[in-house]
């Protein structure tokens, strides 16, 4: 009898103790805890300045996947009718979250930074379809002032740089720096290269029939 009051002293003792203290738990959902900066949470899909989606389709996300989550079906853009300024866009794109594991591959291999884990994290369902996340589900709405996709654009410059290169812009010259003392070469013009890419040619011709190879040394 004894020994049972005593334990009883020493729960009641404990919850006396934590009366007084602050507490640690969170009135969820009215309040919600902050997540570190790495965490990662459900995907979006992102847009550019200027409202088109930054998908270009490549499905390299897909074959990324370790879990086989995510599908992507693209389809050819139009002038007159463009969601990304790439050559494709995604007509399709899901991710089964029941199979993703949340692991950041697809973030990574996406050359456009298209698709981000962000810190979103109430995924509660209760039917297994609902954990199929669609495009129209992910896509995050274009900016105030910016139009909805498709964007008809035609007879407009469309800025789309990626990998630090501009895909509608013409290739930069690139000129290398000549030693001290020296003048820098000048850059070869296109009859010179026509010309050496026959020769070229013209030597592989004559080696695959076995003759012989003009400007070959005995």
């Amino acid at each position: 009898m004894f020994d049972n009051l005593l334990n009883l002293a020493r729960g009641m003792g404990v919850t006396f103790g934590t009366m007084f203290k602050k507490p640690v738990t969170v009135s969820y959902p009215e309040v919600k805890r902050p997540v570190a900066d790495r965490f990662r949470g459900r995907h979006v899909l992102k847009r550019y300045d200027n409202g088109l989606e930054r998908c270009i389709g490549c499905s390299l996300c897909s074959a990324a996947c370790p879990a086989d989550a995510i599908l992507v079906v693209p389809a050819e853009n139009r002038d007159e009718e463009r969601y990304s300024p790439g050559e494709r866009y995604a007509a399709v794109y899901e991710i089964n979250m029941l199979r993703c594991i949340f692991c950041g591959f697809c973030e990574e291999a996406c050359p456009t930074d298209a698709i981000v884990l962000e810190h979103i994290y109430e995924l509660a369902a209760y039917d297994r379809r609902e954990m199929l996340y669609t495009k129209a589900m992910l896509i995050v709405p274009p900016a105030p002032g910016t139009p909805e996709t498709p964007q008809d654009t035609r007879g407009k410059d469309i800025p789309f740089r990626m990998g630090g290169m501009d895909y509608f812009k013409t290739p930069l010259e690139v000129t290398r720096a000549a030693p001290t003392g020296q003048a820098a070469p000048a850059p070869a013009d296109s009859t010179s290269i026509a010309a050496s890419t026959d020769a070229v040619a013209a030597a592989a011709s004559a080696a695959s029939r076995g003759g012989p190879v003009e400007g070959a040394g005995a």
